[in-house]
């Protein structure tokens, strides 16, 4: 369960940011692939995707409605997480994860538009003081409607986090109910999801080993240049993996899922699925978590 929502989430949650088109992002699935995928998760219980609205510029979302219809999944079955913030552009190969340049352009006007339904809806990074009564009023009329179940928040800081809920409660609508700061959601029953939990991949292979995804963001902002200490701690997920016979993602999901609700993981293949399904037979021990944390 995440939190004291109510809400109840698979372990671990599809990440559905590498289904869509191959114009987006190198390393993304067109949707026979996607849908492949998606229906493998379903036959192994993952009942939770994640997803958002600029993933594959809506083509994420699109796939998963697909997939939905295709296989006629129960939709009372299956838990749908959604974020909101980039600008969703018309060419599939656009990028609007900054989107400056889109503001002044007249046909993405309407872009704070909701045309599709969610199990949560998560906000992304609100820095302006009054958006913030407008944000939360906002999702809190997407419940009310009926087209969110849950509300909750992703990528913010604990001050700007703990704000929206005060907002909330304040007015007396719906607080939002998932993300970090782990002491303030501790404190306040919210559950923690927390995306990324392999950091895109690295810690499921040697240090050195460079993917297509990894290819992709060399020399741009998301590229991923290992510190020291993060080399010495994906040197030590490789060491326990061979130790306990497991995938090396096995092990860093092994120590994420003891702390949180449910990790949301990323696959562009059914092999690499099965390797994120936690290991039920697998229990890190003490002195192998201090062994991990110790960097």
């Amino acid at each position: 369960m995440s939190g004291s929502s109510g809400l109840r989430v698979s372990v671990p949650i599809l990440g559905a940011m590498g289904f869509g088109t191959p114009e987006w992002q190198p390393w993304v699935l067109d949707e026979e692939k996607s849908i492949e995928v998606l229906k493998a998760s379903w036959d192994r219980g993952i009942n939770t995707i994640d997803t958002g609205n600029a993933y594959s510029n809506g083509e994420s979302e699109r796939i998963i409605g697909k997939f939905i219809k295709k296989y006629n999944i129960p939709r009372s079955q299956l838990i749908i997480l959604t974020k909101v913030y980039s600008i969703v552009a018309e060419e599939p190969s656009t990028q609007g994860w900054f989107p400056v340049h889109f503001e002044h352009e007249r046909r993405y006007v309407n872009q704070g538009g909701l045309s599709r339904a969610a199990s949560l809806i998560k906000s992304t990074g609100v820095s302006n003081v009054s958006r913030r009564q407008e944000t939360m009023k906002a999702l809190h009329d997407l419940v009310q409607s009926g087209k969110v179940r849950y509300i909750g928040g992703s990528s913010m800081r604990a001050w700007q986090f703990a704000h929206l809920n005060e907002v909330a409660a304040k007015n007396g609508w719906t607080k939002e109910d998932e993300r970090e700061m782990h002491a303030y959601c501790r404190f306040n029953g919210i559950g923690i999801i927390p995306w990324g939990p392999l950091h895109g991949g690295a810690l499921a292979r040697p240090v050195g080993v460079v993917t297509t995804r990894a290819e992709a963001y060399k020399n741009t902002p998301l590229a991923f240049n290992a510190s020291e200490a993060e080399r010495t701690i994906i040197s030590r997920v490789e060491e326990l993996s061979k130790k306990h016979g497991v995938p090396m993602a096995t092990i860093a999901l092994s120590w994420v899922a003891a702390k949180v609700a449910s990790p949301i993981v990323g696959t562009t293949s059914v092999k690499r699925l099965d390797d994120n399904i936690p290991n039920p037979n697998l229990k890190l021990s003490e002195e192998e978590v201090k062994y991990l944390e110790e960097p």
